[in-house]
């Protein structure tokens, strides 16, 4: 019987292994989620890529002195190419859009401490190790991949030139057929090829935005306005910001979800008529979305476009005005409420807080909700005793409300304000948070709750606390994550309302034609978000009218 040698099937097992693992790495889009209704997700798959042709034609066309350090190149690249797309999609699941390798990294920190709070510190190392080890192991394996596959092509390099002569042809002809079975990714691939060009490109894109968003912070229409005239149409009002976390379009528009909402606006909406409050509601674009919430706080805030974390630093060493420094200047009594701050919060002293509360000071004696420290009710109760309750002068605050927080994995029950005390009633028990998000429906469900409990808890403290001269302006920040929003091409609009006991206030933005109410109309006009803090310094200065000229 003839002995079997083993050398030649495990040689061509490797070699197709390469090859295999060298196609999917050039051909996998970094958005399988994007599949359209009836899109089958295998047509990602079967696509032909121009990479391999003009890689194998070069390396082909290369001396053996040359060939192997240029293969080792071109294996880290498409290493390289990996690993952006693991990002991209990691990105595109959470935030809706592609990693910015020049202005995203800072992120990745803020996506480490996400985990720490919502799955622990131990599941939160052990992913951290493993995306390392990950990302080294795809260098490494893609590097070994095209050495074998360099190695067998210049061994039958005449074979292997006739191929690649066939593969050039038939790309050409997809190319110009523009035949694409999955969407935003046609058969004939230069997906790796068009990556490494956006990733390039970003650089000299990010410098660029650096200088360009510096002039913007200096031109400002409002400076030198003094801050009494900015908000003098508030005078003696106590303005509360209360920021809904994941406040999006989706809780009033997706039919799944406003089946929960509705009913808990419109009783809310039921609570303000019976305690004399009126309210109009209206749209805002996010300048963020599935995250990266203090981005909408601080394009909020300042009237600029704050995207990433480049331009929140910038604008945080400027000068420019934000609504709270506007109405501290001009007297009010300023509070942060943060319970989601774990540690101290420079930016504050630019926002212009006299007084930051987070979960360090606040008191909790309680149950973790997920991500979220303590119930909203909580802090509203801690903003109540501590600020509005005992206040001497006019307030002006922004609270976040945080029990909206992914991962929704536990919704807090309202209860009787005057029982709050520490909290130590609250004793949640969070269900697995991957064992929800397997299911979008489910995790539907909870966010409409969480997002019902949140403006309840919000609406109910204004009716039972608020008094003749509150104002309050509630938000959203950004849309919730693409698996409940409904994808990566989802609006960023959020809404916004205005609630005033005093009707002079509500008149004072009469023509901003926001709808009555805690619901936005069809036709309600669409701002974004960086638009607000001007249109709000317009509607409330003592002139009226339009901004001023830029000062600077």
């Amino acid at each position: 019987m003839p002995r079997i040698s083993w050398r030649p099937l495990l040689g061509g097992t490797l070699t197709a292994a390469a090859a295999v693992l060298v196609y999917l790495a050039l051909i996998v889009p970094d958005a399988l989620g994007r599949t359209k209704a009836g899109t089958p997700i295998e047509g990602a798959f079967f696509r032909v890529p121009i990479e391999v042709i003009i890689g194998g034609a070069v390396l082909l066309a290369l001396s053996p002195r040359w060939r192997r350090p240029v293969a080792v190149l071109f294996g880290l690249g498409l290493g390289v190419v990996a690993v952006l797309k693991v990002f991209n999609f990691g990105f595109r699941q959470t935030l809706g859009r592609r990693f910015d390798i020049v202005l995203d990294p800072p992120l990745l920190r803020d996506g480490y401490n996400s985990l720490v709070e919502s799955d622990g510190k131990l599941y939160a190392n052990l992913a951290a190790v493993g995306a390392v080890l990950l990302a080294v192991a795809m260098l490494a394996v893609c590097t070994l991949a095209v050495l074998r596959l360099t190695t067998v092509t210049a061994r039958y390099a005449n074979p292997a030139r006739r191929t690649l002569v066939g593969l050039t042809a038939v790309w050409l002809a997809l190319a110009l057929s523009g035949i694409t079975w999955f969407p935003n990714s046609p058969v004939a691939s230069d997906t790796a090829a068009d990556l490494i060009k956006n990733t390039v490109k970003s650089v000299p894109v990010a410098l660029r935005d650096k200088r360009d968003f510096a002039a913007q912070t200096e031109q400002d229409p409002f400076f030198g306005v003094p801050a009494a005239d900015l908000v003098s149409g508030l005078a003696g009002k106590n303005v509360v910001i209360g920021v809904v976390e994941s406040y999006g379009r989706s809780a009033l528009t997706n039919p799944a979800m406003t089946a929960i909402v509705n009913p808990v606006l419109e009783a809310d909406q039921k609570k303000l008529d019976a305690a004399g409050f009126a309210a109009k509601t209206g749209w805002l674009t996010s300048s963020t979305f599935g995250g990266g919430s203090w981005l909408a706080h601080a394009t909020f805030q300042s009237g600029l476009w704050i995207d990433n974390q480049q331009r929140y630093r910038q604008l945080a060493a400027s000068e420019r005005l934000t609504l709270t420094s506007t109405f501290h200047d001009a007297g009010w009594q300023t509070t942060g409420i943060e319970p989601g701050n774990t540690v101290a919060w420079p930016e504050a002293s630019y926002y212009g807080y006299d007084t930051v509360y987070d979960s360090r000071n606040m008191g909790y004696k309680g149950t973790r909700y997920g991500w979220s420290r303590m119930p909203d009710q909580f802090t509203l109760d801690v903003f109540q005793k501590k600020v509005y309750g005992p206040r001497t002068k006019p307030v002006m605050a922004e609270i976040t409300m945080t029990s909206s927080h992914e991962p929704w994995t536990a919704i807090p029950d309202m209860v009787d304000w005057d029982s709050l005390g520490d909290g130590s009633q609250f004793q949640a028990t969070p269900m697995d948070r991957h064992e929800l998000w397997d299911s979008a429906p489910n995790t539907r469900i909870q966010y409409a709750k969480s997002i019902g409990y949140s403006v309840d808890s919000l609406i109910s403290w204004a009716t039972k606390y608020g008094g003749k001269d509150l104002v309050l302006v509630m938000f959203g920040d950004h849309q919730p994550i693409p698996l409940v929003s409904g994808g990566t091409n989802a609006s960023h609009d959020v809404p916004i309302t205005v609630i005033a006991h005093d009707k002079a206030v509500l008149d004072k933005i009469s023509d901003w034609n926001w709808a009555d109410g805690l619901k936005p109309a069809a036709d309600t006009p669409i701002w974004k978000m960086d638009q607000f803090r001007d249109r709000f310094f317009t509607a409330f200065r003592s002139q009226g009218g339009v901004a001023l000229p830029a000062h600077r």
